[in-house]
């Protein structure tokens, strides 16, 4: 079929997909394009726009929507592309409801609302929490155990670390448990843990957990499933179950467009707010260079006209 204006949009997606999966590959845009029975041109404007498409609204680990552009980064980043669109939404996120920095309000309002329509809502609100409070990645949530966040006598590490097994960059970083309403919902959660007979452990310690128990369990109360990707060694993981649960999370919230990468959007604009540099930011990310931090989250800068507000 060849792409014009009656193609359906989702019919358009999926090709615009098979496209760019064949590029990653390392096909040529003129062998995609006789592949497809289309220009060389057509070819190369549908891998760019679906590419920052998928930059835009679920992210590319290690690749900002502006290194889209240039075929060799996308090759470059393949698997982190294939892992990525697992989560693509069917359609595109219209651009008046793309999600930025969410407020405080808007965060009581979505908890409320994960509250009344969640199966499992004391679980749902400390995952909800956990991304807007540590900044760590799904699969690294899915990998905590009930031992990064309690110390053995029940009381909560402040000053954590993401394990270099945990983390996706497979080294070790700061994991910091400062929220009062994350240790509220987390408290919940364990105590409801505790009475469903989920990760047992000695009644003396963990508060009575096994601490080597994953923190967040699934419906069933067994871990999220966590399973490899990519070539022999490469050591890539997907967990899809904990995508999975998160989108029904942001879906309960009302949070238009929202994604894992738009709430780190949201965790790291408040720490610029206090204050903190690149440095800081790529530290508690795991992102070892300046550049790469402000290439993937850009400090929001105010308008003059803000700025000039007041002054006196």
């Amino acid at each position: 079929m060849q792409y014009g204006a009656e193609e359906p949009a989702s019919a358009g997606t999926a090709r615009s997909v098979a496209m760019l999966k064949a590029v990653v590959d390392g096909s040529t845009y003129e062998a995609v394009a006789a592949d497809f029975g289309i220009t060389r041109t057509a070819v190369e404007r549908r891998v760019k726009h679906i590419a920052a498409r998928l930059s835009r609204e679920v992210g590319i680990d290690g690749l900002n929507e502006g290194g889209t552009a240039f075929v060799w980064r996308l090759r470059h980043r393949r698997e982190a592309i294939l892992a990525a669109l697992e989560q693509l939404p069917p359609h595109p996120v219209e651009a008046a409801n793309q999600f930025g920095v969410v407020s405080d309000e808007e965060i009581a309002q979505a908890v409320h609302r994960i509250r009344g329509r969640s199966a499992q809502p004391l679980r749902d609100i400390a995952l909800f929490y956990t991304l807007f409070a540590t900044g760590a990645r799904p699969l690294e949530v899915a990998r905590l155990e009930l031992q990064d966040y309690l110390e053995a006598d029940g009381t909560v590490r402040r000053e954590s670390e993401l394990r270099a097994e945990v983390a996706i960059t497979c080294k070790s970083r700061p994991l910091y448990f400062a929220s009062r309403k994350l240790d509220e919902a987390l408290s919940a959660y364990l105590d409801q843990r505790l009475v469903l007979g989920q990760g047992l452990g000695a009644p003396s310690t963990f508060r009575g957990l096994d601490p080597a128990s994953r923190l967040f369990l699934t419906s069933t109360g067994g871990p999220f499933p966590i399973t490899p990707y990519g070539a022999p060694g490469q050591q890539r993981y997907l967990c899809r179950p904990i995508l999975e649960t998160y989108r029904k999370v942001f879906r309960y919230a009302e949070l238009e467009g929202a994604t894992a990468l738009s709430v780190r959007r949201t965790f790291v604009a408040r720490l610029y707010d206090r204050g903190a540099d690149e440095d800081q930011i790529g530290v508690v990310l795991g992102i070892g260079e300046r550049r790469a931090v402000r290439e993937q989250f850009p400090r929001m800068r105010p308008t003059m006209a803000r700025l000039v507000q007041e002054l006196v």
